[in-house]
This record gives C-alpha cells, structure tokens and sequence, in this order.
C-alpha cells in the first residue's frame, strides 16, 4: 500500500501521531568510480581543494538534516546520530556508509539515503575538475531497524 496518497490518489504526508516513539536506525550506502589516479590524489591528500573525505563527510551529515527540505513528504526529523563513513575501495572506489538515528515516529532511511547521495555528489563536485567520468553508483539501503516493519538488511 502506498501510504503518501489519500484515497482520491492525492499526495498526503503520512499521519504519524498515533504511531509509538521507538528507537530507530538506518544504514545506507554509495559508490562513485573514478580514475585510479583521481582517488590516489584523494587518498594522498594532494587535492587542491583540500581534504576530500572530510568536506564530503560534513555535506553527508547536514545533507540527512535537510532531508525534509529536499524530499517532498518527508517528516521534519530531530536526528540524533549521523555517521558518514567514506573508505578507498579498490584501486577506482570510494564506498559511502551512512548511518542515521533517533528516537521517533517515523524512519530514517530516507535521511541514510541522502547523506550517502549528498556524499557522492560532492566528491564528484570536487573532483570533476580531474576526472568528469566518474560515475556515482549502488546507492542503497543497507539495513533497518526499529519500528512497526522491524529488521531489514540486504543480502550479502
């Protein structure tokens, strides 16, 4: 059931007031390819726009913030824990994780999935200048907790 449209088919944010306050968490992730050389200058700190990982980790956290602002029909949200994560994979990847928390009515997948999306964007935002072909990629919800729908993880 799509729970975002009435009866008539109209969008309606979703009523949450009756729902319980319990403790939930959300973990999402992203990938963005790119030339191995473009990540050896990440990795190495020889970008010249400074510290790569950590502007796209600070654009992560106020990204799953915003979330509301940014995704129509999403619940304005009092975050109490975002973690971006952001790690070399291989010798072309950075992969992404993103973890949100709070004690509340509603999820906070759709908070995980923004801070991993706003992540990537940024890192390609910062290095389009050395490398235009990369490709952000695999973003996904990786787990779930808490709540009426309990325990999600996707299979390995």
């Amino acid at each position: 059931m799509l729970t975002h449209l009435d009866s008539q088919g109209r969008a309606n944010m979703v009523d949450v007031t009756e729902k319980a306050v319990t403790a939930r968490e959300a973990v999402a992730e992203a990938r963005v390819r790119m030339l191995p050389q473009t990540l050896q200058m990440i990795v190495d700190g020889e970008h010249p726009k400074g510290d790569v990982f950590a502007v796209a980790r600070i654009a992560g956290i106020q990204a799953a913030k915003k979330t509301s602002d940014l995704i129509p029909l999403c619940h304005p949200l009092m975050l109490t824990s975002v973690k971006v994560e952001l790690n070399a994979e291989g010798s072309d990847a950075v992969r992404i994780v993103a973890r949100c928390k709070l004690a509340g009515q509603t999820g906070v997948e759709m908070e995980a999935l923004t801070a991993a999306s706003v992540a990537a964007l940024t890192i390609y935002d910062m290095c389009k200048a050395v490398d235009k072909g990369m490709v952000i990629e695999q973003v996904r919800l990786l787990e779930k907790l808490g709540g009426k729908s309990g325990h999600y993880q996707v299979e390995a």
